[in-house]
């Protein structure tokens, strides 16, 4: 399909809102079959015979885990390839494994089918995140991110709310399991898997914007083997090939490599012989060492890219920042739910009515909010944005801390609503300044980097610690609330990057020029 390009760089097109709205649509999607668990957790926990840290496990770890790793290569394919036909791949294969874990008859199976989720959910971002930025000029681009990203919220909303109705009904109807044996959970994930694959077809009929025609930069010239670089890049960092790519690189570079692996097994046998649950720590350890893996080959693939993303302080402390946010917002976000079931004896159909639809609200006020914010705090400021990351990792404790450990249930709903649309005010300032940092050949490498911290340190970590002190406690109100220790060191990286972000911007064009780009 042929590239397409408008007169004036500078101008918004109205098909570049068009645009917007399917990518949102597709990102409500994302989130309906990547949050439904939630609402699920309970009936799961019981049908499969698991534990909270199980559950944690199984929304964040078994997801993130695999969504960060392939983030990676398919942000090069983004980089490379067309944007449209690989978002078009990724929402059919991910709305297929969202219906075949409706056929999950144990934890195992369950889990892989979210890896197979996150595998074709790691396509999205990369392409939208680069399409948007093609299609907006810089200073409405934090606005359009944004407004992407609160598809995240009503997504998660709807998850919750449809997910309750469709386990009320589907039990009710069949009390003793559905056709096939299915009960309510099951036919629940096996319903909101199917809008994405019809929504796939209208997905493939999308334009694809030139590279840089927002900043009126001249158009780099097509990848020659696209899928070659995919594959070169897949070998990096999806273990054990990653031994192979690093033999690419000569004795030296395996050394690197072998030593890299072997600190990273040495930690996780050692959290292991703790006590700590197996499946959790190998699945973190994979991901540690296959992010170091492909950041060591990087530099040597790749330099410019390098030099902009992972040897780029201001960078990094930006994905660390929202990466602790996305923290506390996933842990909370996830137990919402079975709180007000198992602790303030919600049915689950209420509680996902209520919390379902106050977090789409929230969310969407949050992100839409905070973005428009951010740009405006951003014209007189390169790092303006920086302080709606401070105000969204800071602001929402307070709510936070009252929602769980209260008894009373209206306060709880009450104070989810400032909890999630005061933290998820963030996201859309974070996303545009990573953005901001590199050349619009590297958005794709650079959104799954980001993605990187909002899935390892966030998705990966947050929902799993918070259930497993829930499990030694005894107490999810303890497990949850303990997660807001990780405030301090978000608000820290976040001051950082505030004070980095000006000079790496600047020197965006330099830098990259000085490690070997033509520009």
């Amino acid at each position: 399909m042929a590239e397409t390009t408008v007169e004036t760089p500078a101008k918004t097109p109205t098909y570049a809102w068009y645009v917007l709205a399917i990518l949102f649509t597709v990102y409500i999607l994302n989130f309906v079959d990547r949050q439904i668990i939630s609402i699920l957790a309970e009936d799961i926990k019981r049908d499969l015979g698991l534990r909270d840290e199980d559950l944690g496990f199984l929304y964040g770890t078994a997801f993130g885990v695999f969504y960060a790793l392939f983030g990676i290569p398919l942000g090069r394919l983004a980089d490379n390839w067309h944007r449209v036909r690989l978002l078009t791949v990724g929402l059919s294969l991910w709305s297929a494994m969202t219906v075949l874990s409706g056929f999950s008859r144990s934890g195992g199976m369950l889990a892989g089918a979210r890896i197979g989720v996150g595998i074709g959910e790691a396509t999205a971002a990369p392409s939208a995140y680069s399409l948007i930025s093609d299609w907006f000029p810089k200073r409405l681009r934090a606005t359009a991110l944004s407004i992407y990203s609160a598809g995240l919220y009503v997504g998660g909303g709807l998850s919750l709310g449809i997910g309750g109705l469709i386990v009320k009904g589907w039990n009710e109807a069949y009390p003793s399991g559905g056709p096939l044996g299915l009960v309510g959970w099951q036919a629940a994930f096996m319903i909101v898997g199917i809008p994405g694959l019809l929504l796939a077809l209208v997905i493939a009929t999308l334009r694809e914007p030139l590279r840089g025609r927002s900043e009126g930069l001249p158009p780099p010239p097509p990848h020659p083997a696209p899928f070659a670089a995919f594959l070169a890049e897949l070998v990096t960092i999806v273990p054990p090939l990653t031994l192979i790519g690093a033999a690419q690189g000569g004795p030296r570079a395996l050394a690197h490599n072998l030593v890299g692996l072997a600190i990273v097994a040495a930690a996780v046998f050692g959290l292991i012989s703790a006590g700590e649950p197996w499946p959790q720590w190998v699945a973190i350890g994979i991901g540690v060492y296959a992010v170091f893996s492909w950041a060591s080959g990087l530099k040597r693939r790749d330099a410019p890219t390098f030099a902009l993303i992972v040897a780029n302080p201001a960078f990094l402390c930006v994905v660390v920042a929202y990466g602790l946010n996305a923290f506390l917002s996933y842990t909370v976000t996830f137990w919402a739910p079975p709180y007000a079931i198992r602790v303030l004896g919600a049915s689950p159909a209420t509680a996902g009515f209520i919390i379902g639809g106050m977090g789409a609200a929230s969310g969407f006020l949050g992100t839409t909010v905070g973005g428009l914010v951010a740009d405006r705090l951003r014209r007189n400021n390169p790092a303006g944005r920086l302080w709606v990351v401070m105000f969204g990792a800071t602001v929402p404790s307070v709510a936070i801390l009252t929602a769980f450990t209260t008894t009373n249930i209206t306060l709880f709903y009450v104070m989810l609503f400032p909890a999630q649309a005061l933290a998820s005010c963030a996201l859309g300032a974070a996303a545009a300044t990573t953005q901001d940092l590199v050349l619009p050949r590297m958005r794709g490498t650079a959104t799954a980097t980001f993605l990187i911290g909002t899935t390892l340190l966030g998705l990966a970590l947050g929902p799993y610690l918070a259930g497993r002190i829930s499990t030694l406690s005894g107490s999810l109100s303890i497990g949850v609330i303990s997660m807001l220790a990780s405030v301090p060191i978000t608000l820290t990286a976040a001051i950082f990057a505030y004070r980095l972000v000006p000079k790496a911007e600047a020197t965006r064009e330099a830098r990259a020029r000085a490690a070997g780009e033509s520009i």
